[in-house]
């Protein structure tokens, strides 16, 4: 057997090994991807705070008291701005239920419902736009949102589990990383030790990078949403705390596809209650022509403008820089992942991209230069 043949039979097998293994794995897939998925969450917060507490340990000489100051610092940030936005929430719909009464409330609703069928195209002023059909509408919509509480306490109860044990995992990562790190090192082999040593390096460059590109789109998002509801502010939609709104919208577009929409929603509750009476806000039209009251379609075009920006200009830009990959790239790979995978494969196709693409580099490295090992 010549050398040729024996490299095109190693070929065979190393393919059939990879097969087998994309077989094995796809069979312990679904129980062991909850697991999968808390390490990679746990690396990525890992990776975010790692800095934080290496220069906290240099100050104190102390590893897991520096996690711990690090953790509570970061706990007590979250549980402050989070308390401050729910206690003025609460604030407000405290003044709005003192100001309105449910009679109120009711007449605004059946002002609303009219204003609205009036405003129908005249082959669409049917029975069907008729209040009681309206009502029964909104019945049936109720009685189906009361009907999914149960699955959403369920899948919050999942979500609470998981939120834990990433938090565990995190913790026990902050504290053992540079002993694993050292140990991963050490299990290099000679032959291959430069090459690994720099692989590591720069696997962890390139997640810190694609963390810190995340969180400059999530600032451009917080900047443009504060942006847009201020200047709805200086219409008249009457939007109270527009920072929070901001801040929540810009840390929710850290989830793809959820980000600044996840801002939408208080931003729409907080237009109502502070616009329920007040005839200019509930006669608004959106652009002059379409009702709009509340400025309710005005709020959700703003964001959707800002997610476009958002989606197609900034976070290709911003995080494809940040990684090394092309704009169109980070466009494609993020399709690619929110097919395969949904939102998750969204939030993971970057950095995995750009983990890749180090490896590759490092891979074709080794065979220009199999010969000087």
């Amino acid at each position: 057997m010549n050398h040729t043949q024996s490299n095109y039979i190693q070929q065979i097998y190393r393919i059939i090994l990879f097969l087998i293994g994309l077989w094995f794995l796809n069979l312990v897939w679904p129980f062991i991807s909850d697991v999968i998925l808390m390490l990679i969450f746990a690396f990525l917060f890992t990776t975010l705070l790692l800095s934080s507490v290496d220069a906290f340990e240099r100050k104190i000489g102390n590893r897991n008291l520096s996690v711990l100051g690090v953790v509570i610092i970061l706990l007590g940030s979250i549980t402050t701005f989070l308390g401050s936005f729910i206690s003025q929430i609460s604030l407000q719909a405290q003044e709005f239920s003192q100001r309105v009464d449910q009679d109120t409330m009711t007449s605004e609703f059946k002002s609303l419902g009219e204003r609205l069928t009036s405003a129908l195209p005249s082959f669409m002023q049917n029975e069907q736009s008729s209040s009681d059909y309206l009502a029964t509408k909104l019945t049936e919509l109720t009685q189906g949102v009361l009907g999914s509480l149960g699955s959403l306490v369920g899948t919050v109860g999942n979500f609470m589990f998981i939120a834990v044990m990433v938090f565990i995992f995190t913790i026990i990562l902050l504290s053992e990383y540079h002993s694993f790190k050292k140990a991963l090192v050490n299990s290099i082999p000679n032959k291959y030790f430069e090459v690994g040593l720099k692989l590591i390096y720069n696997v962890e460059k390139s997640v810190s990078s694609y963390l810190r590109g995340q969180f400059l789109s999530a600032a451009s998002v917080a900047i443009m949403s504060i942006t847009g509801l201020l200047i709805l502010n200086f219409f008249g939609a009457n939007i109270t705390l527009v920072i929070f709104i901001g801040i929540i919208a810009g840390l929710a577009n850290l989830i793809p596809l959820v980000g600044p929409f996840v801002g939408m929603v208080p931003a729409l509750i907080i237009a109502l209650m502070n616009n329920i009476g007040n005839d200019a806000a509930t006669a608004h039209m959106f652009f002059g022509a379409i009702p709009s009251p509340f400025f309710a379609l005005d709020i959700i075009f703003m964001f959707l403008v800002v997610q476009q920006i958002e989606g197609n200009l900034i976070t290709p830009a911003l995080v494809g820089k940040s990684v090394g990959l092309h704009p169109m790239l980070v466009m494609i790979v993020l399709l690619i992942g929110g097919t395969l995978l949904g939102p998750l494969g969204m939030l993971f196709a970057v950095p995995a991209t750009g983990v890749i693409k180090v490896i590759l580099v490092e891979v074709a490295f080794l065979r220009k230069n199999s010969h000087l090992l």
